[in-house]
């Protein structure tokens, strides 16, 4: 597949295509209420670090968001333990300050359901590097998602993350895209998505009874969703992965 790769800076009049593309994420993932208030912000306040990719019909088939964020500031200076939530909220909080950033973070690569499995994520990644270094900056870190986590979701995420295959690459595929790409694990980020939410709304989002005290294993999910079902709620509390991208 030859494609095509611009930001919306550039290439403003392809917004609408952008949202439209079709995904694959878990239903419940996009209730994380810090996500849902600020990554939709990204294309629109930020849209020179919203890049996308087009195949040769013009097709958008994939894209890639980030953040510029001041790790550095007052009161920072080490990758947060609530990971995604928090450099979102920190990235729109030194743009609302007019606070000058001095990292930019990764917020996700999106791959159109047609377009899985042809490298389009390596080649995202990239762009999301290349576009980081010509603005100036020297680092981008990323709060990663494990992509086959939700296959083991009783196994712990620093046991898991620290996995290598002989040839001493992660072993889960999209953490090995990253080292690939010459990134380290800095740490864990426990915390890094949280959604909160009725019985109700979890049985709609996935079709399981949440019916019964403790853990719920969901597709899609990287940890057991823990069910309260005398209080009426069940909590997902995602972990992911802070790795550190030199550049």
């Amino acid at each position: 597949m030859e494609i095509k790769v611009s930001s919306l800076a550039e290439r403003p009049d392809r917004l609408p295509a952008v949202f439209d593309m079709p995904d694959t994420w878990p239903e419940f993932v996009t209730h994380d209420p810090v996500g849902a208030t600020h990554y939709g912000r990204i294309p629109t306040e930020l849209p020179e670090y919203a890049l996308f990719a087009e195949d040769e019909d013009g097709r958008v088939v994939a894209h890639a968001y980030s953040v510029p964020f001041a790790l550095d500031a007052p009161g920072r200076g080490t990758l947060p333990a609530r990971g995604w939530d928090q450099v979102l909220a920190w990235a729109f909080a030194d743009l609302r300050r007019g606070t000058r950033p001095d990292t930019v973070s990764a917020v996700s690569v999106t791959i159109a359901p047609h377009a899985q499995g042809l490298g389009l994520s390596a080649v995202l990644l990239s762009a999301m590097r290349d576009n980081a270094r010509e603005r100036g900056f020297r680092e981008v870190v990323a709060p990663v998602r494990p992509s086959a986590k939700h296959r083991e979701p009783h196994t712990p995420i620093t046991e898991y993350a620290h996995r290598v295959r002989p040839d001493g690459l992660p072993e889960d595929p999209w953490l090995r895209v990253h080292a690939r790409a010459g990134a380290t694990i800095d740490c864990i980020a426990p915390a890094s998505m949280t959604v909160g939410a009725s019985l109700e709304e979890w049985r709609r989002w996935t079709g399981l009874p949440f019916d019964r005290p403790g853990d719920i294993e969901v597709p899609g999910a990287l940890v057991p969703v823990r069910c309260e079902p005398e209080r009426g709620y069940a909590v997902y509390v995602e972990p992911n992965v802070w790795m550190r991208h030199p550049l």
